[in-house]
């Protein structure tokens, strides 16, 4: 342990704060039969916040350790998880932080360690510039949900908002009272999903929250099911998913 405190302190400017292990994890990351040791670390003040974090990994065969600094490495809720997303049949490295405040954003990275070479799978921040969304009002009660470059279209229906909201963008006829645009947030959640009871790996599901014209006011969720390819996860079904409402009697 006193070999991975020190070579994290070399990587942070913390010596005035406590430098805490935020989660730590066993299994075979880089597929030579023995397990290894995946760490976060990170400095905490409250113990609850934590910047300046960390991924170390520790070769269980040679006690070697690897040191992983992440872009986005401040947050909440720092935690690991270890699972074959590749399908090679070695376990790989999913990075989750919460970042904190009201939009609800979420910090994920994904790596390989096969054969103690680290490969990057999942960058959030790509993600976010790949899967970005128009969402604008449209007349009689619709709200559109689209990507160009993805050729894909959604479209919600928001007629059970009641009058005291849809009065805001619309006239009693139904049309427009002038142009309003919604918004879909950066990634929110990332999940290892099992589609395939066969299969021996995970695959990922990506959650974006869909916005009105306040952060209040969820209209859905962008769900992408993504599956690795080979070089890179490809979305499998992406899909938007609606809140639901109360039944209302016709009697």
């Amino acid at each position: 342990m006193f070999n991975l405190y020190s070579q994290f302190q070399k990587h942070t400017y913390a010596h005035s704060r406590n430098i805490s292990v935020l989660d730590m994890k066993l299994g075979d990351v880089n597929g030579d039969g023995i397990i290894d040791k995946v760490y976060l670390y990170g400095n905490t003040s409250n113990g609850i916040f934590a910047d300046n974090i960390t991924l170390i990994i520790q070769d269980g065969h040679s006690n070697q350790s690897t040191t992983v600094n992440l872009q986005n490495n401040a947050g909440y809720n720092a935690r690991l998880f270890l699972g074959d997303f590749s399908k090679d049949n070695v376990q790989d490295i999913l990075v989750s932080i919460d970042s904190g405040g009201s939009g609800g954003y979420g910090i994920f990275y994904i790596y390989s360690f096969k054969n103690n070479i680290l490969h990057e799978m999942f960058d959030v921040d790509k993600y976010n510039n790949e899967y970005k969304f128009n969402v604008n009002y449209e007349d009689f009660y619709k709200v559109s949900v689209g990507n160009p470059q993805l050729d894909v279209l959604f479209t919600i229906d928001i007629s059970n908002k009641g009058y005291d909201y849809l009065s805001q963008y619309y006239n009693d006829n139904g049309k427009l009272k002038q142009p309003a645009k919604g918004e879909v947030l950066a990634l929110g959640a990332l999940y290892p999903i099992v589609t395939n009871v066969n299969s021996v790996g995970y695959d990922i599901l990506a959650l974006q929250r869909i916005i009105g014209t306040t952060n209040s006011d969820t209209l859905g969720y962008v769900e992408n099911l993504m599956t690795w390819n080979g070089t890179q996860f490809t979305s499998s079904r992406l899909s938007v998913s609606i809140l639901g409402t109360r039944l209302i009697s016709l009697l």
